[in-house]
């Protein structure tokens, strides 16, 4: 028998944009004569890549078109992709949550899916029925889920809170819960979706070693979509990269994370201007130099602008402000004032090493003359990403904090 536990065959979903439902009776009407007929869906023919960075042309955009591939007993397989790429939608149709506008879908298995906080969980149950209730989904009997009950419990840490209703429960212990059930009820497919990010770091390092067990130990199969690249190449074997719906990239885990890293780097180191300024400063171009792509947390930096001056100015100084897209100020730096002729600038501002968190984030400038008077204002000038590197701890969750200086920190006995 073939260990082939997962085939996803030319997988399409179609969405209609800005309504829910397929929107007129004459659009379900031409639905439905085309079907008596044999016809494909009319609507199918118009539909627009899944590309949010573009106009929309149509009514109706593939989420996912023509997506094909194979997953084996006991892999885990990592799924990669900006937001918006389709990656939900994918395990979506996958866990029969919604169905595909066109393609196949074959499982052999029971399939428990982890998409969101509180997935599968009734509010209004407790987290004791709630156990038995998602056991009896997966089609265990009584006595098995009795068998593993203590074991989620201890998992998930609410033993405390066994009989209370879930809806009291905190995001986090939501997850915990849900992560337990899902884990421990022993499906054949393992779906987890990014909500590992809610966990602290007990938790997550419970979690990472659970799918680990389940999936080298269990002989179950894992598909894992997470944007910690960190935890996806520790945790997974291979990979899939989507972009903009359709697979950019399927094979080896560390093939598809170089190709996704470049992708993304690449496009957001420099950016040009075109007419954009006034009578008194015009900014031509920003951009990020570094001796190593992609950067991480460990890479020291520069941001370079250039910038024409049009009309002298007495008193003249710049600002650069660096900013998550939280919108969380990370760090201002402001030139020393000075006098300025008509000509042509250039700012630099080195950024050390061991200084920003694992994040994407965004430039923001400032021209300003005697001291109070804005010139010119750059919003978001340029954005790049800083990805994280090897940890010598076994967490793979948020790293806490808007920066993360590598400060002198140690253990000595005193004794």
């Amino acid at each position: 028998m073939s260990d082939v536990v997962l085939k996803v065959e030319n997988l399409s979903k179609l969405y209609r944009l800005g309504e829910v439902g397929t929107g007129t009776i004459s659009h379900d009407l031409n639905r439905w004569w085309a079907k008596i007929r044999g016809k494909e869906d009319p609507y199918t023919l118009v539909g627009q890549t899944n590309d949010r960075s573009k106009k929309a042309e149509s009514d109706f955009v593939w989420s996912l078109k023509d997506i094909n591939f194979e997953v084996r007993q006991g892999e885990v397989l990592g799924i990669i992709g900006r937001n918006g790429a389709g990656k939900s939608t994918l395990l979506k149709l996958i866990s029969q949550i919604t169905s595909p506008t066109t393609g196949s879908i074959k499982v052999r298995g029971r399939i428990a899916s982890l998409l969101e906080v509180g997935t599968g969980m009734n509010p209004e149950l407790t987290a004791r029925e709630n156990i038995y209730l998602n056991g009896a989904i997966l089609g265990m009997t009584k006595k098995e889920i009795v068998s593993k009950f203590d074991e989620i419990v201890d998992f998930s840490g609410c033993a405390m809170y066994v009989d209370t209703p879930v809806k009291r429960f905190s995001s986090g212990m939501r997850v915990r819960l849900g992560f337990a059930v899902a884990a421990f009820l022993e499906p054949e497919i393992l779906i987890v979706d990014e909500v590992l990010a809610v966990g602290d770091a007990e938790f997550q390092k419970k979690a990472i070693g659970k799918m680990k067990e389940v999936s080298e130990g269990g002989g179950r199969t894992v598909l894992f979509v997470s944007h910690d690249l960190t935890a996806v190449k520790s945790l997974c074997t291979r990979g899939i990269v989507l972009n903009n719906g359709k697979i950019f990239q399927q094979g080896k885990i560390d093939d598809c994370i170089d190709l996704y890293i470049n992708n993304s780097y690449n496009a957001n180191t420099y950016r040009d201007f075109t007419n954009v300024g006034n009578h008194k400063i015009s900014i031509k171009n920003i951009q990020i130099r570094s001796d190593r792509q992609p950067m991480t947390v460990e890479t020291e930096f520069v941001i370079d602008f250039n910038f024409t001056v049009l009309n002298a100015i007495d008193t003249f100084h710049c600002t650069l402000s660096l900013s998550n897209l939280q919108e969380q100020v990370v760090f201002s730096v402001v030139t020393t004032p000075q006098k300025v002729s008509e000509g042509n600038y250039k700012c630099s501002c080195k950024v050390p090493g061991d200084l920003l968190n694992y994040k994407r984030y965004k430039v923001k400038l400032f021209f300003v003359e005697n001291e109070l008077t804005p010139v010119l204002t750059i919003e978001d000038a340029i954005f790049f990403e800083v990805f994280d590197k090897k940890r010598e701890i076994n967490y793979y969750g948020e790293w806490r904090g808007v920066i993360r200086p590598k400060l002198e920190f140690s253990i000595e006995k005193i004794e």
